[in-house]
């Protein structure tokens, strides 16, 4: 029996590290005499996912345990990291308070490897579920946003930018259907190389996926609209089961070229497009503004047919104002007219036979 988790560090410098993966995630191992290791759901440069069985609860239900891997060079930079570690993993348990965010159940560190413990979601990832589905409708790609915008608003309030999302990070849970979004970059961020003053290298720090990531983010300074970014080119995968990577882009600006491969409403390309703005200040600036068009666009035609295309009528000298004086308000337009026809009574009259009013009318003898 195993009582505590496997130190990484020899296997992420072993250039074997397949053959080496094998020995250090058979199934059985303990983490912390409790989280029983089931299978490696995932390993990539910033450590292991588990899937394994809480035995201290009743049922030993599934959870999702990952080993963090952080890249320190000496023993002040790995306390550095510990610190922003408890402060981001204290900040993910308030997040995972949504339904739509798996939930924090444990943190730890252990052999100078960090540990979060988190809510198992049953489930296919959107990656997946294209492959073996096929690309989706206008329709759809609307729910999807419908159904995702709100879960980016509450993250957003809590003051964190996510900074990675992607098909491969929304899960749809097979027990209801809901969308999940997992795989924060926060905590991420602080695993980062260190050098050997303890400060992040920025050449390395980058925390994202290439082509998902704006160029601010890239830049390492990530806004709330890099997450639109990121949810604009997940809307385009769902509609042509194209990366990032696959897309040509304006030479001159360095948008997405996308129209010409899907058809989709002129309303809902405009969205996306604004949502795929290189500039993050051309962008949409909050989600509230994205769920806003969405529940107008609908209605842009009937309001187009409803508004008057009509030239205003330019006013002439004649009467009594230029046409640089521009548009009248309707009291103006009626003082006008008493002017225009005080100046006409005023004005010798031609005598062009009778005149019916009573003042010339004689008396007969």
């Amino acid at each position: 029996m195993q009582d505590t988790p496997p130190d990484l560090s020899a296997y992420r410098n072993n250039p074997k590290r397949d053959s080496r993966r094998q020995a250090l995630h058979r199934a059985g191992h303990l983490f912390r005499d409790r989280y029983k290791v089931i299978k490696v759901l995932a390993a990539g440069g910033f450590g292991v996912t588990y899937l394994a069985q809480d035995g201290a609860i009743p049922g030993s239900p599934l959870c999702v345990i990952k080993q963090l891997c952080p890249k320190v060079r000496n023993q002040m930079a790995l306390e550095r990291a510990k610190r922003r570690f408890r402060q981001e993993a204290r900040v993910l348990s308030k997040v995972g308070s949504h339904s739509q965010i798996p939930r924090l159940l444990d943190y730890f560190t252990v052999n100078e490897e960090f540990y979060l413990v988190q809510e198992y979601v049953p489930g296919e990832v959107l990656t997946k579920e294209v492959r073996r589905l096929g690309c989706q409708s206008e329709a759809q790609v609307r729910r999807f946003l419908l159904e995702l915008l709100p879960v980016i608003k509450f993250v957003h309030r809590c003051r964190i930018i996510h900074r990675d999302i992607k098909p491969p990070n929304i899960i749809r849970c097979r027990d209801d259907g809901r969308l999940v979004l997992i795989d924060f970059g926060a905590v991420r961020e602080c695993l980062a190389d260190l050098d050997v003053a303890g400060y992040q290298n920025p050449l390395t720090q980058f925390v994202g996926t290439p082509g998902f990531a704006p160029p601010e983010q890239r830049a390492m300074r990530p806004t709330f609209a890099s997450d639109i970014y990121a949810l604009g080119m997940t809307c385009l995968f769902l509609l042509t089961g194209k990366t990032p990577l696959e897309f040509d882009s304006a030479p001159a600006t360095g948008d997405i070229l996308w129209r010409h491969l899907v058809e989709v409403s002129d309303g809902f390309a405009r969205l996306l497009d604004k949502m795929l703005k290189q500039d993050h200040s051309d962008r949409y600036q909050n989600v509230d503004d994205i769920l806003r068009t969405l529940a107008l666009e609908p209605y842009e035609t009937t309001f187009a047919q409803g508004l008057s295309h009509q030239r205003r009528p330019q006013a002439s000298p004649q009467d009594g104002v230029t046409p640089d004086e521009g548009y009248l308000t309707p009291v103006q337009r009626q003082a006008l007219s008493i002017r225009r026809w005080r100046s006409h009574q005023r004005s010798p009259q031609p005598r062009t036979g009778f005149s019916m009013t009573t003042s010339n009318v004689s008396p007969e003898p």
